[in-house]
């Protein structure tokens, strides 16, 4: 990989992501995780994905340089990079995890189509961006992201005066013509940072006020404190508004992006299951609002310690240790789900392994993520011999620990192209009785590039099927 990137209408061939049909051919068409020895090490998560992709917009929108560490280098990170050059911004890349974004003040018209890949955070909070100018942008992404709801998007941009044309059921491809957008005052109807993410963005230039009955991840409001916007975040008793004055221009400012909790909870989850492990992850973000699975795996009895608390760029990090741990059953409070969204997957493992049922409820939102992540969990843990009880906006795993009935594993586990459905089963297979293999593992760069080598470096068994697992 090159050392320094120019500003160029493309990414070298080697950076770019590749279709998701072509990643399958470029990696394994398995991967399999096998029981085996204690966890050890410390180790650094890859950069936060949601503060990664903010960092490339808002840098794009803001006057002047902005500098980037830490970076999440992953497939939908660097197609949010090729979509804010797309629409005018210089975009190099510097180093590992350093890059560069030079912006105008406004986004230019994109020449062609805007890929966004598999995700969903890019591609509603670049609409947002683009929707405050006057122009018109079409967006598109794979498969999975083409099933993905956007009118929660599309429909209050709308209302501030954006013009979106979309597929049957408000899906992907859509084309968006932005300008002349008004001041709204706009209630979540379904809690979402991306959504209320994509009207901060649209608001800079007429003004908005978001209410969200349950607080969301609040990245995108400090961040844009650090590019130099004022806005105002009020507590109310039904939840909280965010108010953003209009008439805001965005300077360019340098952005540390700390290590992502959703990626740091596999490493960790892996220590709590597997006898003798003591494993550190360092730099994790610790923001409040991004807690959720950490508060409740200490709920479960998890041996889970956090050192060296600190604040880097705006957001509180520290280094978390989780040792093996007798893990009991909780009922997580569906309030909770908004700061663990994207955890509940590894989270139903580390229940597979406690001791009674642990109950995730008012998660319907998982159902269109980029699977349905509650009917594939609950598929793979079945089949690996776990008790499940799937329910509409839930489930209900239930661990036979006390019973001393362990985890049997020994299953193919479809993954439907889901990086995090991946990655929970196999960790679940380094406690496992038996081997568990997951099908299209190029996914996992999507959100963890590097995941195979980084468990393999604390002693995970994890590979290509052995010739006994390949017959």
């Amino acid at each position: 990989m090159p050392r320094v990137l120019a500003a160029v209408k493309s990414f070298p061939a080697e950076f770019r992501p590749a279709p998701k049909d072509q990643r399958r051919r470029m990696s394994s068409p398995t991967l399999t995780s096998r029981p085996g020895g204690a966890l050890v090490g410390r180790v650094r998560a890859p950069g936060d994905k949601s503060i990664s992709h903010r960092a490339l917009i808002l840098g794009a929108l803001a006057e002047g340089e902005t500098q980037i560490e830490g970076l999440l280098e992953g497939d939908d990170v660097v197609r949010t990079a090729e979509a804010m050059q797309a629409f005018g911004a210089g975009v190099e890349r510097l180093g590992e995890g350093r890059w560069r974004v030079t912006g105008q003040g406004e986004l230019t018209e994109p020449a062609d189509v805007v890929d966004c890949g598999n995700s969903g955070t890019g591609a509603r909070q670049i609409m947002g961006a683009a929707a405050r100018v006057a122009i018109a942008a079409t967006f598109t992404g794979d498969a999975s992201l083409r099933r993905r709801p956007m009118a929660r998007v599309t429909d209050p941009l709308t209302q501030m005066g954006a013009l979106a044309v979309t597929r049957a059921g408000g899906r992907l491809p859509l084309t968006l013509r932005g300008g002349a957008l008004k001041r709204i005052s706009y209630r979540q109807p379904v809690p979402s940072a991306q959504v209320k993410s994509a009207l901060l963005l649209a608001g800079l230039g007429p003004g908005v006020e978001v209410i969200e009955t349950d607080p969301t991840r609040d990245h995108t409001e400090r961040m844009l404190a650090a590019f130099g916007a004022s806005l105002h975040v009020e507590a109310r008793e039904t939840g909280r508004a965010v108010r953003l004055e209009g008439g805001q221009r965005l300077t360019g400012t340098r952005v540390r992006v700390p290590g992502d909790p959703s990626s740091a909870a596999f490493p960790l989850v892996a220590a709590l299951i597997v006898p003798g492990s003591e494993v550190t992850v360092l730099g994790v973000l610790l923001n409040p609002l991004r807690a959720g699975l950490f508060e409740t795996l200490i709920e479960m009895g998890a041996d889970l310690t956090i050192s060296n608390r600190r604040e880097d760029g705006g957001e509180p990090v520290g280094d978390i240790t989780a040792r093996h741990s007798a893990l009991r059953g909780v009922e997580v409070p569906p309030d909770r789900a908004t700061s663990m969204i994207d955890e509940y997957p590894i989270l139903a493992v580390a229940a597979a392994f406690a001791e009674g049922p642990t109950a995730m409820r008012g998660v319907g939102e998982l159902r269109v993520k980029e699977s349905d992540r509650i009917a594939l969990m609950a598929a793979g843990l079945q089949a690996c011999g776990v008790m499940v009880e799937e329910e509409p906006e839930g489930m209900i795993v239930t661990g036979l620990a006390r019973a001393n009935h362990p985890v049997q594993g020994g299953a193919t586990v479809r993954t439907h192209g889901d990086h995090r459905v991946a990655m929970a089963h196999l960790v679940m297979g380094l406690a496992a009785e038996a081997p568990i293999e997951v099908d299209e593992p190029g996914m996992i760069a999507t959100s963890f590039p590097g995941f195979e080598a980084l468990m393999r470096g604390l002693g995970a068994a994890i590979g290509t099927p052995g010739p006994a697992e390949a017959r």
